[in-house]
This record gives C-alpha cells, sequence and structure tokens, in this order.
C-alpha cells in the first residue's frame, strides 16, 4: 500500500521521500522504510559474480596500473549509467504515478514500442550469452576437479557443461524459493569466505616485478569485459522503490554499493596479476587468450590457493547463473509466452531457459571470454549507456523545470554517454570485420 507524501514536518526539513510504504496492522498503519544498507547490499551482491573471473585474462596483457586505471574509469562510467537509470525512474513515478516501474516497462513508456523492442532484444541477449559462459565454464572447472582427482583424458568437456546444467539447473528446477534461496545465501557466504582467503593466501605470492609491469597499448580488449563484471543496472529500479524515491538514500546506496565491488575488484586483479610469473605474459601476446586463473587453479602459485581459486570461480558462477536463470524466468511470464498454471509451465520455462543455453555450450566449450566480451560491447552498451541517456533526455524534457536530475553536466553528459557507448560498439564491429 503506498501514499503519495506531500506534506512538510513542522518546523523539520521537508521529506524527500516520493511515496510511503505503509502496512495495515490492525487497526494501525505502520511505515515500513527501506534501508540504505540493504539497498547497498543489494547492488554489491548483484555486481560481484562469475564477471570478476574474467578480469585477469583480459588485464594480464597490459599489467596492474594501467588496467587499474581503467577499472576506475568503466565504473566512473557505469556510476553514471545507474544514476540515469534511477533519475529515469524517479520520473516515471512522477509521471505516471506508480510507486514501482520495472526497467523494461519504464523503457516502453518513455522510448515506444521500437525502444523496448531493443532494449528487450539486448535483455535477451545478455541473459542468454552469460548463461553460455557461466555454464561452460561451471563445466570446465568441475571436469579439472575431476582431473586433479585422477580421472584424465576420459571425460570430454561437454560432459562437464552438462553436469553442471543439470547440476544446478536441477536443484532450481527440484528446489522451492525458499529452499534456492537458502542455497544461494549458502554460495554467497563461501564465495565471501573464499574471497578473503583469496586475498590472504595470494598477497604473499604477489611479485614486484610483475606488479611494476605496464603496457597501456594492450588495453583496448578489458574495457567490455569490465563493464559485464560491474554490471548491476537491472536492480537500480528496484532500490528506488525500496527507499520510497528518496533521491539522497537511493544516490548513497548506488556510490557506496558499486564501490565496494571496485575495491575487491582492484584487489583482486592486483592479487592475482601478481601471482603470475612475468614470462607468462608472452604466452598471453598471442591470439589465443591467456587466462591467469587457469595456472593458479593448478597449483601454479601453491596448492591451497589453487583450491581456493577453484572454489571460488565455481560458487561465484553458481551464484551469477541463478540470479540469471531467475531473470529470463520472469522475462518470460512477463511477456505471457507459457500458460499462468505454474505446475505445467514450469517444465517448458526451464527448457526455454536452458535448453538453447546448453546447447551452445556443448557446440563452443571455449566461449566464456568471447560470450563476456560481446554481451559487454552490445547488450551493456545498450542498457547500461544508450537507453538510460535516452530515456533521461525524454522525461526532462517532458517535466521542464520539475526535473530534478541525479547526475549533473546536462545534455553534454547525456551526449558523452552515448557516444562512449556507440564507440565500443564500433569497435567490436570494426574489429569482427577484419577477422
Amino acid at each position: 500500500m503506498t501514499h503519495i507524501n506531500t506534506v512538510f514536518k513542522p518546523r523539520k526539513q521537508e521529506v524527500t521521500r516520493l511515496f510511503s510504504h505503509l502496512e495495515l496492522d490492525g487497526n494501525k498503519l505502520s511505515h515500513q522504510p527501506g534501508s540504505v544498507l540493504g539497498s547497498t547490499a543489494l547492488v554489491v551482491g548483484t555486481t560481484v559474480g562469475a564477471g570478476i573471473l574474467a578480469l585477469p585474462a583480459v588485464t594480464l596483457p597490459s599489467g596492474v596500473l594501467p588496467s587499474t586505471v581503467l577499472l576506475i574509469a568503466v565504473w566512473s562510467y557505469a556510476l553514471v549509467s545507474a544514476l540515469l537509470i534511477a533519475e529515469a525512474s524517479l520520473n516515471a513515478m512522477r509521471l505516471e504515478g506508480r510507486a514501482s516501474v520495472g526497467l523494461l516497462a519504464m523503457v516502453e513508456n518513455t522510448l515506444g514500442f521500437v525502444g523496448s523492442r531493443i532494449a528487450g532484444g539486448a535483455y535477451l541477449f545478455l541473459h542468454y550469452a552469460l548463461l553460455v559462459a557461466y555454464i561452460t565454464q561451471g563445466g570446465e572447472i568441475l571436469v579439472s576437479v575431476l582431473v586433479k582427482w585422477g580421472i584424465q583424458n576420459v571425460l570430454p568437456t561437454w560432459v562437464g557443461t552438462m553436469t553442471f546444467t543439470l547440476l544446478f539447473g536441477g536443484m532450481m528446477y527440484l528446489g522451492r524459493e525458499k529452499f534456492v534461496e537458502k542455497l544461494n545465501s549458502a554460495f554467497v557466504a563461501i564465495v565471501i569466505a573464499s574471497f578473503l582467503g583469496l586475498l590472504l593466501l595470494g598477497v604473499g605470492q604477489v611479485k614486484s616485478v610483475q606488479l611494476s609491469f605496464q603496457d597501456w597499448s594492450a588495453l583496448g580488449g578489458a574495457a567490455s569485459v569490465m563493464f559485464v563484471a560491474l554490471f548491476y543496472h537491472n536492480v537500480v529500479p528496484v532500490v528506488v522503490t525500496q527507499l520510497e524515491g528518496d533521491r539522497r538514500k537511493i544516490r548513497q546506496s548506488i556510490v557506496i554499493g558499486s564501490l565496494i565491488p571496485l575495491i575487491m575488484f582492484l584487489a583482486w586483479n592486483a592479487v592475482v596479476l601478481g601471482s603470475i610469473s612475468p614470462d607468462v605474459i608472452q604466452v598471453a601476446d598471442s591470439k589465443t587468450v591467456f587466462d591467469p586463473l587457469q595456472v593458479l587453479r593448478a597449483g601454479g602459485a601453491g596448492e591451497w590457493l589453487g583450491v581456493l581459486v577453484s572454489i571460488f570461480s565455481e560458487f561465484a558462477i553458481a551464484t551469477s547463473f541463478i540470479g540469471f536463470v531467475y531473470g529470463l524466468l520472469d522475462f518470460f511470464k512477463d511477456i505471457s509466452l507459457v500458460t499462468k498454471d505454474e505446475s505445467s509451465s514450469r517444465l517448458p520455462l526451464y527448457s526455454l531457459v536452458l535448453l538453447p543455453s546448453v546447447s551452445v555450450g556443448i557446440i563452443n566449450p571455449n566461449i566464456f571470454l568471447t560470450a563476456l566480451d560481446y554481451v559487454g560491447t552490445f547488450s551493456i552498451s545498450v542498457l547500461g549507456g544508450i537507453i538510460p541517456a535516452l530515456m533521461t533526455w525524454r522525461q526532462r524534457q517532458h517535466l521542464n523545470s520539475m526535473s530534478q536530475p541525479l547526475v549533473p553536466g546536462g545534455k553534454v553528459t547525456l551526449v558523452v554517454m552515448i557516444a562512449v557507448a556507440l564507440a565500443i560498439v564500433m569497435k567490436q564491429i570494426l574489429s569482427i570485420s577484419r577477422q
């Protein structure tokens, strides 16, 4: 239940929220506001996922310092993009008189039929491509664990892909939502514990000579994967609703919630790259992308560090897999491609989500980094760069003086956001055409 709040507190500051979460408790109405801490945790949890695993592979050729600078730049761009989505959500609340507007619904109401179809296509491509990436990488790690246990040259790669899909997809299909929620919370706890263990063990393996290595010319291929790792924009409308449209709290949650993963990513990047011998960089210069995590998982910097990398990698992928499967399930439910009867539609829904993903993964088991690259270039450039800027531009025209921008710079900022996204897309298209 909501109530539009336009009242001034007597002799106090103006109420900043657009509405109030109210619940009827007996004969009394109780206010149930969302917390900055809870919303911040939502942004952190969404950001920290399997995208972090691809960072070392694309940052190794350039070195720690150049990749650190680029990672901070990409985070700044992603932050502006998220604040634009938050502003668009606030504007949608004012224009439509609703307390909750989803991202795709917001695009359709602001940019019309064509804009909504472009955003929907980017959304589908994002989720399917990332599911393929997670399934193949998760399966590869499972196979590598079996190899360590003594099973060598027996299992083909597709067995790992199928096993990962059946294991984690089966848990989601057979388990109730509460069970999956508890399971996911346990996985997140494992991810956090193994990440902290990685940092503690990894610091002792860091080599100063590797930290000093720099090649600024090798930065170009890292930006798109960084965009994937720092993408949390699909939950921004949820944060806006949870915090009742309070602009100050929303900005605080998004800034802090994205800053914490940035610090984690910077530390992770430095530890992994610093733990790899400098002569490995020569391998990274070839056409085949070298993944330093494979060296660490194989025990190249110590057996215990290898074990922790494997644990962290697998469960980070599992948490992301669960989130993106739910994302696609909700998408197909919203567009009514299946019957409303949950029991009869469950199998078709999961088949629609998992069968295309696992099929592509079996056909191309080495698609992890490629999938993340294309997702970062096309889907996130559209959903995280072009669409938010266009929505905000259109809404500011409608609201005129009533508009309250969350990002300074006016139209210049919006033009820069669109130009950067288009530049990333054009660079990828030119790269494909040369191949």
